[in-house]
């Protein structure tokens, strides 16, 4: 019981962190230091310098639905808070909704979205290290819902209105029930805990029909059956998460970062064909 409980974690990912359990040769922390949950894949990245909430999961059909949704599945939206720089304007903000072409090789226009200026910064604890800011130029914060996800979407999108993000915050994952999004909302930087069991229940059902997926190799968060160290992962009891919250709260505070904003399974037996089926379907990262 206590496993399955744990199968699905929300994290509040820090500013340099990796949305993965093992480093790239670069200079970025990664997950394994924040997390100490084996067999847990992210569902769906965020970029090193992206800062939010990150979906971490053992549930393979859930994360194929997170990342790669079909035809006629109904949308999961993704919040966003992005302090840009320069004072946006009605027009930019404007084009982002209705969608704007992005530079690089998969440049088609974005599908339209939720945009809205914010008129004070979000809750969010001061940056380490912090954002770079020019004196004589003044930064403004925007409040982005994506329903789709390519590789560094809300960065690329205020960019090519002439307004560059300076610090990206994942803020909530907005499930199509019309429930409560799950949120990091007391979760300080690098904090996680346990789906509460209505968010378990919500995401079970987000699931839908049974997929069919061909396993194969994806750019790994993990090796293989072993741990970070290179030994081989033995079967323990997960620790206990570093944050948790009841049901009723973690549905309240969820609720507040979107309205406060917007006014201002695989079993252990099958841990092996699931994890290389969740390695095989990342999503691009924002």
């Amino acid at each position: 019981m206590l496993r399955r409980a744990l199968s699905t974690l929300v994290l509040n990912k820090p500013f340099g962190v990796l949305s993965r359990f093992t480093p790239d040769g670069s200079a970025h922390e990664c997950l394994a230091k924040y997390v100490p949950v084996p067999n847990v894949y992210a569902a769906g990245r965020l970029d090193a310098e992206s800062e939010g909430l990150l979906l971490l999961t053992d549930d393979a059909p859930l994360q194929a639905r997170l990342t790669q949704p079909r035809a006629g599945e109904p949308d999961v939206r993704r919040w966003y808070w992005s302090q840009v720089e320069g004072d946006i304007d009605e027009e930019a903000l404007g084009r982002l909704r209705a969608g704007v072409a992005l530079a690089g090789s998969d440049g088609a226009a974005t599908l339209p979205c939720e945009v809205q200026r914010l008129e004070a910064a979000p809750p969010l604890p001061p940056r380490e290290p912090p954002v770079r800011q020019r004196k004589r130029i003044p930064t403004s914060w925007v409040r982005l819902g994506l329903t789709e996800g390519r590789n560094r979407q809300v960065r690329r999108m205020t960019a090519a209105v002439g307004f560059p993000t300076l610090r990206l915050v994942r803020a909530a994952l907005e499930l199509p029930d019309g429930g409560p999004p799950l949120s990091t909302e007391g979760l300080a930087p690098g904090q996680w805990r346990a789906v509460t069991p209505e968010e378990a229940r919500r995401l079970e059902a987000l699931k839908g029909a049974p997929r069919t997926r061909r396993a194969g190799r994806g750019r790994g968060g993990r090796g293989r059956g072993r741990s970070r160290h290179g030994r081989q992962r033995q079967s323990s009891p997960s620790p206990s998460p570093s944050s948790s919250s009841s049901s009723s709260s973690s549905s309240s505070s969820s609720r507040s970062i979107i309205s406060s904003s917007s006014s201002s399974s695989s079993s252990s037996s099958s841990s092996s064909s699931s994890s290389s089926a969740m390695r095989a379907c990342g999503e691009p990262t924002l």
